[in-house]
């Protein structure tokens, strides 16, 4: 069960659950649950069993969910092996269309050198061009790159 993301449009907003009903309905430990209770999530009275309202659950799982995220700003990556935004390596990015308003960005980690990817259209790609040294080129470009380097 671990890294499987948890679901709050499982819970029911009308119902109340216990620690085992609710950890049954997400798929995940009564354990998991009763962590979420110390973390904050309300409990419907101090009585045995542990009741809580399917509306707080619901609303608990998707405030924690919306903390996590965070936006990247203009010349920043994600990078997955570090787990952190980050500025690519020497401020450089490649930009690879996909379609004529999209395209993909890509960057090397200043810390793990792993390969870092960004979705982008051409509207903003103005906004990441004045963060960062971006070389456009062309998907065939890349591909036939790619295939001289192999030989």
């Amino acid at each position: 069960m671990a890294n499987r993301r948890i679901n709050p449009r499982r819970i029911k907003i009308h119902y109340s659950y216990t620690v085992r009903d609710a950890a049954d309905a997400l798929g995940t430990h009564k354990n998991t649950v009763r962590l979420w209770i110390k973390q904050g999530l309300p409990k419907s009275d101090d009585r045995r069993p542990d009741m809580m309202l399917g509306t707080a659950i619901r609303a608990f799982l998707e405030n924690r969910k919306a903390k996590r995220k965070h936006r990247l700003a203009a010349g920043e990556f994600y990078c997955l092996k570090c787990r952190a935004p980050k500025t690519p390596a020497g401020g450089m990015a490649d930009y690879v269309a996909s379609s004529a308003d999209l395209g993909n960005l890509t960057g090397l980690c200043p810390d793990c050198e792993t390969i870092m990817n960004k979705r982008t259209s051409l509207a903003k790609l103005d906004r990441i061009k004045g963060e960062l040294d971006v070389k456009i080129c062309a998907a065939a470009d890349t591909h036939r790159r790619d295939e001289q380097s192999l030989s």
